[in-house]
């Protein structure tokens, strides 16, 4: 699956498919999307090739890099410092993002009172911790 940010100035690849997806209702996504929700897929670094052009990083908290493109501002990528072998990927940067649907929601402490979650996915109130693999 190939993917970018809106003017094409980034490209990239991935060569698996993610090893997990999200809905994220943090107020940080709300606010760096645009968005009511983001959405989002998890790789491992080894599995993202990037094609063209260089994501843009800022921390928006102690251990947290959001990526972005430096010309048009697409929202790219989310990366923790505490869990240096994984990268995120928004979903909406697939060129198919179709290909991938969540299956769960994260932080919905943090939902829009005008958002309705209609599907039947597993709901957490903040993060999901989980052992990866």
């Amino acid at each position: 699956m190939k993917g970018g940010c809106h003017c094409g100035a980034i490209r990239y690849e991935v060569l698996a498919e993610p090893f997990d997806s999200d809905y994220c209702h943090c107020r940080d996504c709300q606010l760096v999307t645009g968005a009511p929700v983001g959405a989002w897929m998890d790789f491992k670094v080894g599995d993202v090739r990037w094609l063209k052009g260089e994501v843009s990083e800022y921390a928006s908290s102690e251990k947290i890099r959001r990526g972005f493109c430096s010309k048009c501002g697409t929202s790219i990528s989310y990366r923790s410092l505490d869990y240096q072998d994984y990268f995120t990927l928004s979903i909406t940067s697939l060129d198919e993002p179709n290909k991938i649907s969540p299956n769960y929601h994260i932080f919905v402490n943090s939902q829009l009172t005008w958002f309705q979650i209609k599907d039947s996915w597993p709901k957490y109130s903040r993060e999901r911790i989980t052992k990866r693999e």
